[in-house]
């Protein structure tokens, strides 16, 4: 939902909603026995009553004057010092309005493919055509790609809110968390590139990434609109 529309192109915003999200990725061949689903709360014991494992976060926030400025100081200083960024890492530009949503889907599902399970057809396809493309590159591929704008077409008008006008100003963004190579990245394709947020494990996946959340949350209490939804096992 970001307004970062280098390419002229704007989709509709997809709606944060676990059964919005899981009819997307079941129809682009992510099967079912991996599923999203809400984070109600970052209480240990809330996350303990998540479906495990968990392979990925998704996190909707506020495009605000805070974050914009945190943002913008925290990948000059990036730039300048240098950070650890490892080689398996999918990152991806955003170049179209409102796209966000559905590339955070492809953030956590193309850094995961080894552990989900994923029918033939569009994302095994989408995956293989960009594993050796650069995060421009792929952002390129998603703007001339009529198959998955279908999609996103598709489920932009699935969910309880009201549709917007696809020129309204969404003022609301996704971005992914994953863990690559033991580390946990944030991918944001407004940003130029991940953002690695230290050492993380399988087992303490959840809960590194709950913080990263909360850090997002801190830069403005008096903010509500966060939602965080996670990708985890179903059965």
């Amino acid at each position: 939902m970001s307004s970062d529309e280098s390419s002229g192109q704007r989709w509709l915003p997809l709606e944060a909603n676990p059964d919005v999200l899981n009819t997307f990725v079941g129809k682009l061949g992510l099967k079912a026995s991996w599923q999203f689903t809400d984070v109600f709360g970052f209480e240990p014991e809330l996350l303990g009553m998540l479906p495990q494992p968990v392979c990925a976060l998704l996190l909707l926030f506020p495009i605000n004057e805070k974050n914009e400025s945190f943002s913008k100081e925290q990948c000059e200083r990036l730039s300048k010092e240098g950070q650890h960024v490892g080689k398996d890492v999918f990152f991806m530009k955003q170049t179209i309005g409102n796209a966000c949503g559905t590339i955070g889907l492809l953030h956590a599902i193309a850094n995961n493919t080894e552990s989900l399970d994923i029918d033939p057809g569009y994302l095994q396809e989408f995956v293989s055509a960009t594993t050796n493309m650069t995060a421009d590159e792929r952002g390129a591929y998603l703007e001339n790609d009529r198959s998955i704008s279908t999609y996103h077409a598709d489920s932009a008008q699935q969910g309880q809110s009201e549709v917007p006008n696809v020129e309204d100003k969404v003022n609301l963004h996704f971005v992914a968390l994953v863990r690559r190579g033991e580390h946990l990245y944030e991918l944001d394709g407004r940003k130029p590139f991940p953002i690695n947020h230290g050492p993380t494990t399988a087992d303490s996946f959840l809960l590194d990434g709950a913080k990263v959340c909360q850090q997002f949350m801190a830069r403005d209490p008096s903010e509500l609109h966060f939602t965080v939804m996670a990708l985890a096992k179903a059965f």
